[in-house]
Parts: C-alpha cells; structure tokens; sequence
C-alpha cells in the first residue's frame, strides 16, 4: 500500500495539470465570444433606437399629411363655385309639333380630371389559354 500512495498522488497532479492546461485554449475562445456578444448586443440597442427614432418619424409624418389633406379639401371646398344657387333658373320653352323633338340638349359640365393611379384603358388582367397570344 505504501507504493501505491505515491503513484496515486503522481496521477492527481497530473489529472490536475492535464485540467488547468485543457481550459487555457477554451478561455480564450471564451473572452472572445463575450467580447462579440458585448459588440453585438451594443449594435442591436443601437438599431433599436433607429426602428424606434423612425417609428416616431413616420407617425409625424403621416398627422402632417393628414393636416395637409385636409387643408386641400378645405382649399378645394371654398374655391369650389356654387352650383345653382347664384345661377338664375332658365325656363325652357318648348316647341310645338314635329320640333319638340329637336331640342337643344343641355350643355354637360366637363368631367372631373381622372385620380393620378386610375387609368382608363384596358384591363391589367394577364390573359391565358388558347387563342391569346
């Protein structure tokens, strides 16, 4: 037993020496990785700021061009002129035999321009099948 003692204390200091020398390369890796964590975490805060920082800026942005569109409407209202009110009323006369049905038609109020995304041509649908080419 007296012989076994100093070989076991021989193979604890190696076991011990194998550990300490194992986890040196492990830390290094281990400093690096919480040095990119740190880099990392730093850049997603500062990308949170700027979703937050734009956020805000579009919400601003969409109150002004509320203010704006209704500004316009406003405008558009007031210099809109009133229709048939300040317009005296016109009889018409109407002609005896085969002439009432020649009557001068009314004179139609030009049509409204088109919004700016409507287009008056053809459809946009692609078309399939046979005899489309």
């Amino acid at each position: 037993m007296r012989s076994l003692k100093p070989l076991m204390m021989i193979s604890i200091f190696l076991a011990l020496g194998a550990t300490v020398v194992g986890c040196d390369p492990s830390k290094a890796e281990l400093d690096t990785t919480k040095a990119t964590l740190a880099s990392v975490t730093t850049e997603r805060d500062g990308l949170k700021m700027a979703l937050d920082a734009s956020k805000a800026q579009a919400a601003a942005l969409q109150t002004q061009l509320a203010d704006a569109t209704a500004k316009l409407a406003a405008v558009a209202v007031a210099a809109a002129p009133a229709p048939a009110a300040a317009e005296p009323a016109k009889k018409e006369e109407k002609k005896a035999g085969h002439h009432a049905a020649k009557a001068e038609p009314e004179k139609a109020e030009p049509a409204a321009p088109a919004p700016a995304g409507a287009t008056s041509g053809p459809a946009t649908e692609t078309r399939k099948g046979r005899g489309h080419f």
